[in-house]
């Protein structure tokens, strides 16, 4: 397995490239702001061959790439329907406290090629199976992406703005809602195992056991208590 991430752009929103190995074919999830660069620096640099794009949310922080890089492969989007309308209209979904500012000159709206996310798929891309789960709280459309344990490998949670290391994302932007946060916690985290490896839209890697036994939001879900009094991150 190879998977290589880097954070880009004004929000650092990681973005990973995902490969049964050097030298084939990759998905690449969440290519957002300033990300087309980095991308093809990591698909040369391990010789890889996009199949798909696909993303964990519609925030154009890990959009913001997506149509330059899904034009120069001419490979898909994946996104689920309920965030598919950020990728054309991105302030709606943000409205104008995040400072559009920040983001400079944009690519906005789609790819020539857009498929839509259901929960519970199994995608099949690059030799690959990614599970999709769908996990609401910080966009209505927001999911995760999990990849099954595999010889020396731990399983892997690509979380988006879910879950973080000792945090979750935001939930006070349109579509946010912490009720729905905390049940797809609930829901999609918790029943995970201990050596999940968990690669999050920002901040460093952690894993599930880690976060069960220290992130304030997972071990009150996981107590059947009310949300917790701790910074949340992401935009």
């Amino acid at each position: 397995m190879l998977i290589a991430g880097f954070p880009a752009g004004a929000w650092g929103t990681n973005c990973y490239l995902v490969a049964p190995a050097a030298g084939e074919e990759c998905v690449i999830i969440d290519p957002g702001h300033e990300a087309a660069p980095g991308v093809e620096e990591a698909l040369k640099k391990h010789r890889l061959k996009p199949v798909a794009v696909v993303l964990t949310h519609g925030h154009l922080d890990h959009v913001a790439s997506v149509v330059p890089v899904c034009g120069a492969h001419d490979v898909p989007a994946w996104i689920h329907p309920e965030d598919r309308y950020m990728m054309s209209d991105p302030e709606k979904a943000l409205g104008r406290s995040i400072g559009m500012q920040l983001m400079g000159e944009l690519t906005i709206g789609e790819p020539d090629d857009v498929k839509e996310l259901t929960d519970g798929a199994k995608l099949e891309l690059a030799g690959l199976e990614l599970t999709v789960a769908h996990a609401p709280g910080h966009t209505k459309g927001s999911v995760t992406f999990g990849l099954p344990e595999a010889a020396d490998i731990p399983p892997i949670f690509f979380s988006g703005d879910l879950l973080f290391a000792g945090s979750i994302g935001r939930t006070d932007l349109p579509g946010g809602d912490m009720a729905e946060m905390l049940d797809s916690l609930a829901r999609v985290c918790l029943p995970l195992d201990d050596s999940t490896v968990v690669l999050s839209g920002h901040g460093p890697q952690t894993t599930i056991g880690q976060e069960r036994a220290t992130n304030p939001y997972l071990r009150q879900v996981a107590a059947g208590l009310g949300s917790a009094d701790a910074p949340r991150r992401g935009m």
